[in-house]
């Protein structure tokens, strides 16, 4: 009996140790997709973050590599000029909503969500109002009613499928522009030609109320570049304009629900490191603001910088490629430790159809996007669904919601 008893323990053991073999195997097998194999809106959706790209209708419509990649990849979209005033109204009077519409079809269609630029910006206007502008023939009084129409008409034909608008883009001056570089105390020179100079600065309040108007559910947003971080709170400090700026429009009561950091950096220049970056988020979210990066690439010389005549060697290239990767790392991690980051959005993914070279030229710059041209992911990408891998709490957590401040009841 005891030998049988033995036996019967022994074939036990060996049950109970095969089952638990079967059960870490299948735990083994349970286990999710690597980071690389997952598609970044998945990595971030543990965060309650969109990830978003800028897209581009004739890459989508003539590429199935874009296509797929935009479709499967992202969370949120923009449109990278298709809004634009001078693609929705290139006719005075006349709107050109197609390509618009079927961006916005296809993101419902994706279960993605929208981002909706530009209504305000002084580039890329329609001809005939740069024109009247330039010429005279279009004067503040009639700027001012053309700009409310604009706004009412854009925000109340996309009403209810956009989910952030960037409303007032780039209004502010860069220190190194003339006539004078911006000051703390609000002159004339601190915002950018043709509204301001019409208008007064008055004007960024009015888009702000006049978009609130068309659409109480949208999140309203005042979007710039060379934000990225606090400098010494002087005359040339931009980013402490803006903020000033966008603290006395809430005092004031005008309906602006966050902040814009375009996220446009260079790996030629010193730039930030994550603290930085991620204290200036969180003192623009202090006033109560959502926040989101929305124009992320880092760009790159592409020749030798001490002799634009020769191209990049390996070493160039090598070191170009990891800075590259540090920064998309800087403004990510600054993004994922702010709750109220809300969306992170590449200006752009694939080195093919980049903005950048077209518009930096001498010396020549590129490779800013997280794949190349020939969709090989780079170490930028590899880096950024790592980051959105190992994140997590307590000092990684889910977003907080923004709901959109409303004009006061009169």
């Amino acid at each position: 009996m005891r030998f049988r008893r033995l036996i019967n323990a022994s074939v036990l053991a060996v049950v109970a140790v095969g089952s638990l073999s079967t059960v870490a195997a299948s735990a083994h097998d349970a286990r999710p997709p690597k980071p690389q194999d997952q598609s970044l809106r998945a990595l971030a959706a543990k965060h309650g973050l969109y990830f978003g790209t800028a897209v581009d209708p004739a890459a989508y419509a003539a590429d199935p590599t874009y296509k797929t990649t935009v479709d499967t990849q992202f969370s949120t979209v923009t449109a990278e000029n298709a809004m634009k005033w001078e693609s929705l109204e290139p006719t005075r009077g006349t709107y050109n909503w197609a390509p618009a519409d079927a961006l916005i079809d296809t993101a419902m269609r994706n279960r993605q969500l929208v981002r909706g630029h530009v209504l305000v910006w002084h580039s890329q206007l329609p001809g005939w109002l740069n024109d009247g502008i330039n010429d005279g023939s279009i004067d503040g009084p009639q700027l001012r009613a053309l700009l409310k129409k604009h706004i009412t008409d854009v925000v109340t034909h996309f009403k209810g499928r956009i989910w952030q608008w960037d409303v007032v883009n780039e209004a502010v001056s860069d220190p190194w522009e003339t006539p004078s570089a911006i000051h703390l105390g609000g002159n004339a020179g601190s915002f950018k030609q043709k509204f301001a100079d019409l208008l007064g600065p008055g004007y960024l309040a009015d888009a702000f109320r006049t978009a609130r108007a068309a659409d109480p559910k949208a999140l309203l947003f005042y979007n710039d570049y060379n934000v990225e971080a606090f400098g010494d709170g002087g005359a040339g400090d931009k980013t402490q304009f803006v903020y000033n700026m966008i603290k006395q429009l809430r005092a004031d009561g005008v309906p602006i629900d966050g902040f814009g950091s375009q996220g446009h950096l260079a790996t030629q220049y010193g730039n930030y490191d994550v603290f930085q970056v991620a204290d200036a988020l969180q003192r623009f979210s202090d006033l109560g603001l959502a926040v989101a990066l929305t124009e992320v690439d880092a760009r790159s010389l592409m020749k030798n910088a001490d002799d634009p005549t020769l191209a990049a060697n390996g070493a160039d290239v090598n070191a170009r490629d990891q800075a590259a990767a540090y920064n998309y790392h800087v403004l990510l991690q600054a993004c994922l430790l702010n709750r109220h980051c809300l969306s992170f959005t590449v200006w752009g993914f694939t080195d093919k159809y980049s903005w950048i070279p077209n518009w930096f030229k001498n010396p020549p710059e590129g490779s800013g996007c997280l794949w190349d041209a020939a969709y090989n992911p780079k170490k930028s990408l590899r880096t950024v669904q790592g980051d959105l891998a190992a994140a997590g709490p307590p000092l990684v957590d889910k977003r907080i919601p923004q709901a959109p401040r409303q004009l006061p009841r009169r």
